[in-house]
């Protein structure tokens, strides 16, 4: 039923709104424009602003939705509790649910130089994923409603020696993402993990050992797809799912020797 003004007239509901964070990566646009065909407002959150309003008006224009570009690090950490009080004023506190889409891939070999890089790969996917995703669980846990979603990878079901601390960031989200959706089942809240596989993005173009890669739009239409199902955890795309079971299953003694 529509909510009435005080003075007895009609108010139209507002749309449910979508925050996505790291909202300029080929992914995200592609889950962002997803969410917009299905009617959904946006707020796209990421460090490139003047980027990220081109995109919105592309997706305002294209979708007939409201999409809003917001400035957001993940790794200015002591801004996160004020970025998210301010998206919920922005939507006017129809903030339905998050898609966490940023990532920093690095250099193995650079991480296993330097330590700046290595904590870099770190801070950017797992400290700076458990921080903003913790201020945005605690708003949804209060409202007993909404969905949380964050790519991780099938990089984290196994440590292979071309991107361990790159994987060992996203075996950390996984994880903390597991105890995350067990902690608001009660509440009502939703939390979806993602695996992708390869995708066709920028990240991933040219590197050596990329193989069964899939479009942006091709994931994100399985992101959200898992999303508005409520799904625990889905691997994008689905063949990913016994690809990594096989690799899993391979012994230590064996998988030690191998160069993957």
């Amino acid at each position: 039923m529509s909510p009435t003004a005080a003075a007895g007239g009609p108010v139209l509901a507002r749309r449910p709104t979508v925050l996505v964070l790291g909202a300029a990566s080929a992914i995200a646009r592609a889950v962002a424009g997803e969410f917009a065909r299905r009617g959904f407002d946006l707020l796209l959150a990421g460090r490139d602003r003047e980027e990220l309003d081109k995109v919105a008006t592309d997706l305002s224009l294209r979708h007939g939705v409201s999409a809003q570009a917001r400035a957001f690090d993940a790794l200015a950490f002591d801004s996160h509790r004020a970025f998210v009080e301010a998206c919920r004023e922005t939507s006017r506190d129809s903030l339905t649910g998050a898609v966490l889409c940023f990532g920093y891939l690095g250099e193995q070999s650079a991480a296993q130089k330097d330590p700046a890089e290595a904590r870099r790969v770190l801070d950017t996917n797992l400290v700076g994923a458990v921080s903003i995703l913790s201020l945005l669980a605690n708003y949804f846990e209060e409202r007993r409603a909404g969905f949380l979603c964050a790519l991780s990878s099938v990089a984290g079901d196994r440590g292979r020696q071309s991107n361990y601390v790159y994987g060992a960031a996203k075996a950390g989200l996984t994880v903390f993402l597991q105890g995350l959706r067990n902690r608001l089942f009660a509440s009502g809240v939703t939390v979806t993990t993602i695996k992708p596989g390869f995708v066709d993005t920028p990240m991933t173009w040219g590197r050596p050992g990329v193989f069964l890669v899939a479009s942006p739009r091709t994931a994100a239409r399985s992101i959200v797809k898992a999303v508005l199902k409520g799904e625990d955890q889905a691997y994008v795309p689905r063949f990913w799912r016994p690809v990594m079971l096989l690799i899993r299953l391979i012994p230590e003694k064996i998988f030690k020797r191998m160069r993957l």
